[in-house]
């Protein structure tokens, strides 16, 4: 049987998370947030003080990624995310963990670590894959394959907003920066950059919101899977 996957790939900020979640549950479809894996192994090593070590302790670090203890718990609340026993739902989520994310995903044998947990989701009846190298990289072969984009500025007050309900101080000018900076990482690196693949469907959500969006996708996607 062919797992059905759809993958939706974009910047940070763009809402690709908040709507791969929307996606997985109109389709009834496992969910992977590959984002989440990235930034759980960055703050596992940054606990370990071998963030800044990469380099000279990759052996290590390798090993690290391949035997993260991982838990992802789904209830009615959300989903809660554990690392080593401990609740980092919130913690992964801060900008200073998405820069430790962005650093480990610059590193060609750290990525090849994950890559063989991340196509252990695509279990029937299906899969939505958010990130940032999913269709390019993960999972060339899905059936649907959207980009989600928005302006530099639009995803920095986004941000602002969703740190300020998790009760976190946000300033939007190092917000905007730090965004800008892991573009310009992201798009630049050397394995897998952050681009849209060659028959993706591209959204910018610059103007639009989340229901509107969704419209946009699920149109989309239906077609795509009847093919």
């Amino acid at each position: 049987m062919t797992v059905q996957i759809i993958t939706i790939d974009g910047p940070s900020g763009s809402g690709k998370g908040t709507l791969a979640a929307k996606i997985a549950a109109h389709y009834q479809f496992h969910l992977l947030d590959s984002g989440a894996l990235y930034r759980l192994l960055g703050l596992s090593l940054h606990q370990q003080d071998l963030l800044d070590a990469l380099s000279s302790e990759l052996s290590q670090c390798v090993e690290i990624a391949k035997h993260l203890d991982i838990q992802f718990l789904s209830s009615a609340q959300g989903t809660q995310v554990l690392l080593n026993g401990e609740d980092v739902s919130q913690t992964i989520r801060t900008e200073r963990v998405g820069e430790f994310a962005s650093k480990v995903a610059t590193i060609p044998e750290l990525r090849a670590a994950l890559v063989d947990r991340q196509h252990a989701f695509a279990q029937a009846p299906g899969l939505v894959a958010d990130g940032r190298d999913m269709a390019t990289s993960i999972f060339p072969e899905a059936q649907a394959k959207i980009y989600l984009t928005a302006s530099a500025q639009s995803r920095a007050e986004r941000r602002v907003k969703q740190l300020q309900g998790m009760g976190l101080d946000a300033k939007i000018n190092d917000i905007l920066a730090n965004i800008e900076a892991r573009d310009k990482r992201d798009m630049e690196r050397e394995v897998a950059p952050l681009r849209p693949a060659a028959d993706a469907y591209i959204i910018d959500s610059s103007e639009l919101n989340i229901d509107a969006v969704f419209q946009l996708m699920t149109a989309y996607i239906d077609k795509q899977l009847a093919n």
